[in-house]
């Protein structure tokens, strides 16, 4: 029988406080994030080449995206609604709705596709303005600071794709168990 979660609420064990993570905190756990999903599209590329028996890198690329697209939706969507990735569990980050319950998988979903403001606007505007590489990840990286600089003009420091989704990112510390 599984256990149950524990609340997520103001309790004086201290499960949480619904209080927004710091910047920093957040910020480490997307890094690391992005390390994991270094083995989650590595896999599903593989399988997706092995499957399609893509013989050249360029060949099904779009139908690629596509599938990656879909593949990141199902991760995301699947912990999201179930409270945190293993990267927001490691740095203590939970993700629940606007009263601090578990978020719905269409609100997950939702928070998804905003999510990814964080990566389309900038790219966007590296194609329009023809930039090189290095001009691409000069935009990108000012286009994040200015987008992560954006949770401080909100009173609970939540970022923009949060706001729009209804949803929180919350310090959660699971309550410790004595030993029997």
């Amino acid at each position: 029988m599984p256990l149950p979660l524990p609340s997520v609420g103001a309790t004086p064990s201290g499960t949480s406080d619904l209080m927004a993570p710091p910047l920093p905190r957040r910020l480490a756990c997307c890094l690391y994030e992005g390390v994991l999903l270094f083995g989650v599209v590595f896999i599903a590329g593989y399988l997706f080449g092995t499957m399609s028996q893509t013989r050249n890198a360029l060949d099904n690329r779009h139908a690629l995206m596509a599938y990656l697209f879909v593949v990141l939706a199902i991760y995301f969507v699947w912990f999201w609604s179930r409270g945190q990735t293993l990267a927001m569990k490691t740095w203590h980050i939970r993700l629940v709705d606007r009263q601090g319950r578990r978020v719905t998988q269409l609100r997950a979903f939702w928070r998804y596709l905003l999510s990814w403001l964080w990566f389309l606007p900038p790219l966007a505007a590296s194609l329009a303005i023809g930039a090189s590489a290095t001009g691409t990840l000069l935009v990108f990286a000012a286009w994040t600071l200015a987008w992560a600089l954006a949770s401080r003009l909100h009173p609970e420091h939540q970022l923009p794709q949060d706001i729009l989704a209804g949803t929180r990112l919350v310090t959660f510390r699971p309550a410790t168990t004595k030993p029997r």
